[in-house]
């Protein structure tokens, strides 16, 4: 017969009642898991004084208490009243602190779980104001990116790309005042308007003013809640290339990187706030987009980061990164400003929604939708 070594270990006792009582308790103010505390040191170091019972802390060199050294009587010794009413008096105030310890335990717990929840639910509802994927648009390369500044609030950046019924498509990206629940509405109102209104007529102007009398119908009075947006239209012509007209309202400008690597701001010089003004103005532009070109638009959390000197980066900033880099196309141009946001860290202090168009030099196989 073979014996193992476990066979020759002696089975554990029984635990009584109340030593299950004891430790559940241990269990329930988490005594063991958490750091050393100093109160319940001095507690120690005090009732050693009351009883003249000599005790020395056990101390690392970074300050971690490992325990105590204590000398013990060898014969009993006679306590008197005031030596037992002041170590119940400590044992109190040990309990106190245990209870202390343990309300803040769970307002730390409840307070993550609620921080979690609210980021889950921040992050379902910024997805469905967003498309969930860019069509794909023939001879067009076409990408897209959010950057959240805030985990667990929603933002107002937007962006789309869709076909018009004459064979063209429409873009837009825009900011919306405001964050949360709020923002969120006001975001949902400002894309399907923008979509609706450039079914309707895709003139760029036309479009950002129907968007205008659509929140101030939603929001008159004197709470009146605006946005900025760039609203452009593309037209592909038989060399490859695509006519490009853009209206803005009091947006950054876009940036068209040529194929040379010269960066081009496209300034819609004159748009006005949408929503907020009497009588606001919108102006456009038009331009070319050749093969080798790219079209960049952002949302201010861009241009207003904070690089680690101090300054806003603002258009000339943005202008010189582009010009520094190479892009290969679209998704090559998003992924750089992506790891632009990414290096300056806490500078971005505002969201930031990123649409690039590129037209490729050789027609694009066909692919897969652009997420």
């Amino acid at each position: 017969m073979t014996v193992t070594g476990s066979a020759l270990r002696p089975s554990p006792a029984p635990r009584s009642a109340d030593e299950e009582r004891r430790l559940a308790a241990v269990d329930r103010y988490q005594i063991l898991d958490t750091p050393p505390d100093g109160t319940f040191d001095k507690g120690a170091a005090l009732a050693a004084r009351i009883f003249r019972t000599p005790a020395a802390a056990i101390t690392t060199a970074d300050g971690y208490h490992l325990g105590t050294v204590n000398v013990l009587d060898t014969r009993p010794r006679q306590v008197t009243a005031e030596q037992l009413a002041a170590l119940q008096n400590l044992a109190a105030l040990v309990m106190d602190q245990l209870e202390m310890r343990l309300s803040a335990i769970r307002t730390v717990t409840a307070e993550r779980q609620m921080r979690t929840a609210a980021e889950r639910l921040a992050r379902t509802l910024q997805r469905t104001l967003l498309p969930p994927a860019l069509p794909q648009v023939p001879g067009l390369r076409a990408a897209a990116a959010y950057h959240a500044a805030s985990a667990d609030e929603v933002g107002g950046d937007f962006y789309d790309l869709f076909p018009l019924d004459d064979g063209r498509w429409a873009f837009f990206l825009g900011d919306v005042c405001g964050r949360g629940a709020e923002a969120a509405a006001l975001t949902s109102l400002t894309r399907y308007t923008l979509r609706a209104a450039a079914i309707y007529g895709p003139d760029p102007c036309a479009v950002l003013a129907n968007l205008d009398t659509v929140l101030k119908g939603e929001y008159p009075g004197t709470d009146p809640r605006h946005c900025t947006a760039v609203f452009g239209v593309l037209g592909r012509t038989e060399d490859g290339s695509f006519t490009l007209t853009l209206a803005g309202g009091g947006h950054p400008p876009a940036s068209a990187v040529r194929a040379d690597g010269t960066i081009q701001p496209l300034p819609v010089t004159g748009g006005q706030l949408i929503g907020l003004l009497p009588e606001p103005r919108f102006t456009q532009t038009s331009t070319h987009l050749a093969p080798g070109d790219a079209l960049l638009l952002y949302t201010d959390g861009l241009t207003e980061a904070r690089t680690p000197s101090g300054p806003m980066r603002q258009e000339e900033g943005l202008a010189a990164h582009l010009a520094a880099g190479t892009w290969d196309d679209a998704d090559d141009l998003v992924a750089g400003i992506r790891r632009l946001l990414d290096h300056l860290g806490t500078g971005v202090n505002d969201d930031t929604a990123l649409l690039a168009l590129s037209v490729p030099i050789h027609p694009p196989a066909p692919a897969q939708e652009t997420r």
